[in-house]
């Protein structure tokens, strides 16, 4: 039996037998199992790759193969992009995800199932400079899209899917499930409803479970915490929040920037030679940057920082404090160089470790230094801890996320205040200059970003095609009234659109202008279309988005306006007709299911 004959037969008992929120949930539970194995097959891909090439003798060379393997990496995710994916751009993770679900009816595309999977497996694995979350997240999103397309599930439950398998994607990296839910609600934007709490719990559930029988108990982060904060410390906790935001914002300048130089290299073998070559200098210098950088993170918590030095040029002082903070700070400024270079490069990966690496290694310089200068007495694995919340609230804007992640990997809520206290500093440090994260930047430029505002969710879901009437009668300026009158006899409106040969929008002529001559025939060859009509100051692109469209209205004041593409005419939008719109779709999408 097909997938799509077993669909339709559970579809037929589902209608029979099941109320569709029991069905919902039986399918977030899957979506949920789907993601964990998803998550696992990534994982595991970049683990076997890293053991090949660090097995036997390569290990003994592992500095100077540094220089070509980010290249080696970068080359084979070209080739296989363009050999077996129709040479379509992968893309990332969380942003495509958010882009589905504004503007693609929650449409995913089945070969995202398998693409992101390789293409980041060979990245990573081969040193790419970025981590694998986002690919884990956008390939689990194409799991509950498809599994949503597939059972034929309307665009607000097939939404709540993609939103089952974000939040399951990370719940099986990490294995903490209450930060995947507050990830679905905070960064993917799913309302958090009596509808749609269950299947999120299920389905994070199902994800920590199937990666657990993957990879038993073993966790990223091996941080217990044995070290309780004092109030003493608490200003410092604040200070670092304040310089987690700070960072946040040369974080996100920069990785725009260098993303800027390298959409200008229109080659893509060019921005391959010019990122893999680059990249494998870094590694070369500051081998830290290699992959994810997990194991730098683990060594800075369990206090082993000298072993961040090995097979790096620095090694012999790895006791010397100043050489060691010295290292680090290189490695922390050089690695979003690095993860943008990886991405310019036609890397594919994601930037939520590298997010979670430079906070650790920013809590530790923090720390340290406090330490070293005998200010006050930190716990420097604490901090290491807290800042990998602050900068994920910084970066990412998802304070909630950071907060309940770092929680439940430190493995309780011994440090909840100074994580609140550290990822909201951050966070509102970030806010006053970039009112939108990396993730959300670009679409939120083109008013193409899902909120949690009611009414700009439901302008963002709205297509202007969909609204455009175009059944106007369109008049020339050189016609005679005559003509004008035989146009409006046969015609529904009372807005006659004026145009020359070439399509060009040059006025309006409106039918209560001319009501009072219309029946003056001695006016009929003496008066002309361009003497009746009027000049309109506002008009809509097709480009425009919805949120645009109602800002025009609402300064222009008119009830109608034009629609033009390259200042041709192509109908018309009326306010009214887009009210009936948005209400219904408000219905649509916020109402409850039974």
């Amino acid at each position: 039996m097909s997938i799509t004959n077993f669909a339709r037969q559970a579809q037929i008992l589902r209608n029979k037998y099941l109320p569709y929120k029991y069905f919902v949930i039986l399918l977030a539970v899957l979506v949920g199992l789907l993601s964990g194995i998803a998550g696992a097959a990534i994982k595991n891909s970049v683990h076997f790759i890293q053991h090949l090439l660090t097995f036997g003798f390569v290990d003994d060379y592992r500095t100077y193969s540094y220089f070509v393997y980010p290249l080696i990496g970068l080359a084979l995710t070209y080739w296989v992009t363009k050999k077996f994916f129709f040479n379509r751009p992968v893309g990332h993770g969380i942003p495509n995800t958010l882009y589905a679900i504004s503007k693609k009816n929650g449409i995913i595309q089945r070969l995202s199932l398998v693409n992101s999977i390789i293409a980041s497996g060979l990245t990573v694995g081969f040193g790419g400079s970025v981590g694998l979350e986002g690919p884990t997240v956008g390939t689990s999103a194409a799991i509950g899209s498809n599994i949503g397309r597939i059972f034929k599930v309307n665009y607000k439950t097939k939404t709540l899917l993609i939103a089952c398998a974000c939040s399951g994607a990370l719940a099986a990296i990490f294995k903490a499930p209450v930060a995947a839910i507050v990830f679905a609600i905070e960064v993917i934007m799913i309302d958090l409803t009596v509808a749609s709490m269950i299947p999120l719990l299920m389905a994070s559930v199902a994800a920590t479970i199937t990666s657990r029988l993957f990879f038993g108990d073993e966790i990223i982060f091996h941080f217990p915490v044995t070290e309780l904060y004092e109030a003493s410390d608490l200003p410092f906790y604040g200070l670092l929040g304040i310089v987690c935001g700070l960072f946040s914002i040369y974080f996100s300048k920069t990785y725009f920037f260098v993303s800027e130089l390298f959409g200008k290299i229109a080659s893509k073998k060019n921005r391959l030679l010019i990122g893999g070559g680059a990249l494998g200098v870094l590694l070369f210098f500051l081998p830290p940057l290699y992959g994810e950088g997990f194991q730098t993170v683990n060594q800075l918590i369990e206090g082993k920082e000298s072993l961040v030095l090995a097979d790096s040029l620095f090694e012999e002082h790895k006791s010397n404090f100043y050489y060691l903070i010295g290292f680090l700070l290189l490695v922390v400024v050089f690695k979003v160089l690095a993860t943008t270079i990886t991405f310019g490069a036609g890397g594919v990966g994601g930037i939520f470790a590298p997010t979670l690496f430079m906070g650790s290694l920013l809590g530790f310089i923090f720390s340290r230094s406090i330490n070293f200068y005998k200010i006050s007495t930190l716990s420097e694995s604490n901090f290491t801890l807290v800042a990998m919340a602050g900068l994920m609230a910084g970066i990412l804007h998802a304070p909630l996320t950071a907060i309940f992640l770092i929680a439940e990997i430190a493995g309780g809520y011994s440090l909840f205040i100074p994580l609140m206290i550290t990822a909201s500093l951050a966070y509102l440090t970030v806010k006053i200059i970039m009112p939108h994260s990396v993730y959300t930047m670009q679409l939120a430029s083109r008013g193409e970003l899902i909120t949690h505002h009611k009414d700009k969710a439901v302008l963002t879901l709205m297509k202007l095609k969909n609204e455009i009437e175009t059944d106007f009668e369109t008049v020339f300026p050189e016609m005679s009234l005559g003509e004008l009158v035989k146009v409006v006899s046969r015609s529904k409106r009372n807005l006659f659109p004026v145009v020359n040969e070439e399509r060009l929008f040059i006025g309006v002529v409106q039918l209560n202008d001319i009501r009072q001559i219309m029946f003056k025939q001695d006016l009929y060859s003496s008066t002309f279309v361009h003497d009746l009509m009027i000049g309109i100051g506002e008009h809509i692109t097709v480009n425009d988005n919805m949120d645009t469209v109602m800002k025009k209205f609402e300064e222009s004041g008119l009830w109608n306006l034009p629609v033009l593409e390259e200042n041709k005419y192509v109908g018309f939008v009326s306010k009214s007709k887009l009210f009936s719109a948005y209400r219904k779709l408000l219905q649509e999408f916020y109402q409850e299911e039974e």
